[in-house]
């Protein structure tokens, strides 16, 4: 039978055929031939046997968090306690439109700024959804389960950022535990030790342990390039611009013309170092 991995702890597969859920482990040949199966894989299963036979190709896939097959990523983006990481919001939006996932901002905690910084948020908003990325306030739920709708969803942000709170937001009857932001450290705690896929607005979501450390291995400098949206609206004098230290740069020009969020820019050029080849 055809099924979908919902839940993995240790090496329990919890998988959903139709209505039903079967608790599977992995065959042997899984390990031998070095194949985890992750939640979010479409998996044959032998019901009678609780065993997962095969796994069907994958659409994409995330390391952190582990999850196959995504549609949308939510990339939860916190304005306070933890503060505004730029940063992190724009290396998690390269990962994403690299694995060809569709990326959505959601700001949380704007109950926690001043006016001023209500208008700083206000204004990337519209910056974001200017170059085409749907950004949402975690308050404005019904607009997000109407983005969401028959999709398979991963949410992803720092720890804190309020990635369950969100979840309970959209199903209160989910209940998912929730902790205070550690004053030491200036960041949440940890509240979520294992993937799993929740039903809410007729497709699935993910609720993941909270990260902060990525990387962008995966990708050569060019792909990095081209997952910064905004740079091809701008045309340069060379067609393998790295929008660096050439010149006639189209970006460069459209960045002195505040076309270009220089925090954007910023990070790009940090990203660009970091992936160096």
């Amino acid at each position: 039978m055809n099924g979908q991995i919902v839940r993995v702890i240790s090496n329990l597969y919890t998988v959903k055929v139709d209505d039903q859920l079967y608790g599977c482990r992995a065959r042997g040949i899984f390990r031998k031939n070095k194949i985890s199966p992750i939640v979010g894989d479409n998996v044959i299963i032998d019901v009678d046997n609780n065993i997962i036979t095969d796994i069907l190709p994958r659409r994409n896939e995330l390391n952190r968090p582990v999850i196959a097959n995504i549609d949308v990523a939510i990339i939860v983006t916190s304005t306070k306690k933890p503060n505004l990481d730029l940063n992190l919001l724009d290396k998690l939006l390269s990962i994403i439109i690299f694995n060809e996932i569709e990326p959505i901002i959601c700001f949380t905690k704007m109950d926690l700024l001043n006016e001023v910084e209500k208008e700083t948020i206000e204004s990337l908003r519209r910056y974001y959804e200017m170059i085409g990325i749907k950004v949402v306030y975690n308050t404005e739920t019904n607009d997000i389960k109407k983005l969401i709708k028959n999709k398979l969803v991963v949410l992803a942000g720092q720890t804190g950022a309020g990635k369950s709170s969100l979840l309970n937001r959209l199903d209160e009857r989910l209940n998912i535990k929730t902790d205070e932001i550690s004053e030491a450290l200036g960041r949440g705690k940890h509240t979520t030790r294992h993937v799993e896929l929740y039903p809410i607005a007729d497709g699935f979501i993910a609720d993941t342990p909270g990260f902060s450390a990525l990387d962008l291995k995966d990708m050569n400098k060019e792909q990095l390039r081209d997952t910064f949206c905004e740079f091809k609206n701008y045309e340069c004098k060379f067609r393998d611009c790295m929008h660096h230290r050439e010149k006639d740069c189209g970006v460069k020009d459209a960045l002195k013309d505040k076309m270009i969020l220089q925090s954007r820019y910023n990070n790009y050029l940090l990203f660009l170092e970091e992936v160096g080849k």
